[in-house]
């Protein structure tokens, strides 16, 4: 009648070939996340990495009775610890991934970067560190919390998070509490606090200038219509990355021949065809003349609107400006699946900027690393070394060796003149008969020795 809530051996065992597969220890201490004394970090961080599975809080698994757990005071040093790299650990580990999902893909595959924001909300939160009044762009509202910004990458199949940017308000008039005054100014935790007070675009250059020096390459970048603005289209371009992005009509002009035109006059120009849901696109400029794409299609949701799409790579074809824009949704996925299942920003209601980092690095990784095993298992072309392995064990044996042994055996069997003889044989018969492979007695269902 009680639930068994423990993890189970099978998973245990299953999250400790993970961790060294992956290398996840030598991972932290290349970042510098290392304990003086006690548990070793991995330990700790294994402690955390696997709370959720077990469907407990840190201090409901206190309650228990079980007796390796360790103090209180370790988990939350670990995560309040001010010069942890968390970054460099993460993009190291997400490096490692992508490059295993990437030997399962075609090198024509349309590999991408991710650019969104998603807010985490501090509604009962007073005296949170840098805990801002922020927008949340889903429901209009300014609400209190902080604004992440993520960059992810994906190949249409796998979405795998790369870095973030845990932003609070510039303005000193939107945050309810400030940094801390005793904190090194040579400290990681001190660096995150200064992004936090960088704008949107200036954290989205930085975001890709890191991934890019770290080794991620893609070949588009996709941004939701906030991002998609003139300024960053040039800075990205300048840096010879392709975006595609959706785009909102406002009151921004673009230039086709002599005309400047807004995104209502462009729609009307295009010729009538209701029956097909990319409705049509045009070459354009913008005011900085940068040569775009825009192309327009259906809502699905509302037949009687539109939506428009521009690229800034115009030798694309419509259908695959849409198709590739459409992986865009994953990271969406990827906000749901963390906030709703995996507890981002409610597990550990610490005040500390640190521990809100540290515990969302924590979160991500549970995700890459799901998403690293969901593909290690469903994905046929991950399976292609059974092939060889099986081939490996028949080549053990090889056909003329099997044929001799079968030869000799029946030409003992023929000799045999006393019934204690014949039962010997016929006992070896029945083991070699019971020895067989269940797909073989499945394709001989009646198979004995009278047979």
């Amino acid at each position: 009648m009680l639930h068994h809530n423990s993890l189970s051996e099978k998973c245990e065992e299953r999250f400790s070939t993970m961790f060294s597969t992956l290398r996840i220890g030598h991972l932290l201490r290349q970042a510098g996340i290392r304990k003086s004394f006690g548990l070793p970090a991995l330990s700790v961080f294994q402690l955390i990495f696997t709370l959720i599975f077990q469907q407990r809080s840190w201090s409901r698994l206190l309650e228990s009775s079980r007796s390796t757990l360790p103090g209180k005071d370790v988990v939350y040093r670990f995560l309040n610890h001010p010069g942890f790299a968390w970054r460099r650990f993460f993009q190291t580990l997400s490096l490692n991934v992508i490059q295993r999902f990437e030997s399962l893909t075609s090198t024509t595959r349309v590999r991408v970067f991710i650019v969104d924001d998603s807010v985490l909300k501090r509604n009962r939160c007073k005296k949170a560190e840098l805990l801002a009044r922020v927008h949340d762009h889903t429901t209009g509202r300014f609400v209190r919390g902080y604004n992440m910004l993520t960059l992810g990458w994906s190949d249409g199949f796998s979405f795998a998070p790369i870095d973030f940017v845990m932003l609070s308000s510039a303005k000193l008039a939107n945050r309810f509490c400030e940094m801390k005054e005793q904190l090194s100014k040579r400290t990681q935790g001190y660096k995150r606090r200064l992004e936090a007070f960088s704008r949107k675009p200036d954290a989205v250059m930085a975001l890709l200038d890191r991934a890019i020096k770290a080794g991620f390459a893609a070949d588009f970048i996709l941004m939701d219509s906030w991002f998609t603005q003139a300024p960053l289209l040039r800075a990205l371009m300048s840096k010879g990355l392709h975006v595609i992005g959706m785009i909102k009509d406002m009151k921004q002009r673009y230039r086709v021949g002599d005309k400047r035109m807004t995104l209502k006059e462009l729609h009307a120009a295009l010729p009538r065809s209701s029956k097909l849901e990319v409705l049509g696109s045009i070459i354009a400029r913008t005011d900085c003349g940068l040569p775009i794409k825009l192309v327009f299609v259906q809502n699905r949701n509302c037949r009687r609107e539109w939506l428009a799409i521009l690229s800034t790579d115009i030798e694309l074809t419509d259908t695959e400006v849409v198709r590739i824009y459409g992986m865009r949704w994953s990271i969406e996925t990827f906000f749901k699946f963390t906030k709703s299942y995996l507890k981002l920003g409610t597990e550990f209601q610490g005040r500390s900027f640190d521990m809100l980092i540290s515990h969302t690095t924590i979160v991500f990784t549970r995700y890459l690393l799901m998403e690293w095993e969901r593909r290690e298992h469903q994905d046929q072309r991950s399976l292609g070394g059974l092939f060889f392995l099986f081939s490996d064990e028949v080549r053990n044996l090889d056909l003329k060796t099997a044929l001799q042994q079968i030869v000799s055996f029946f030409l003992e069997l023929s000799q045999t003149k006393t019934k204690r003889e014949k039962s010997a044989v016929f006992s070896q018969v029945h083991q070699w008969i019971s020895g067989l492979p269940s797909y073989i007695k499945a394709l001989v269902p009646n198979l004995c020795c009278e047979t």
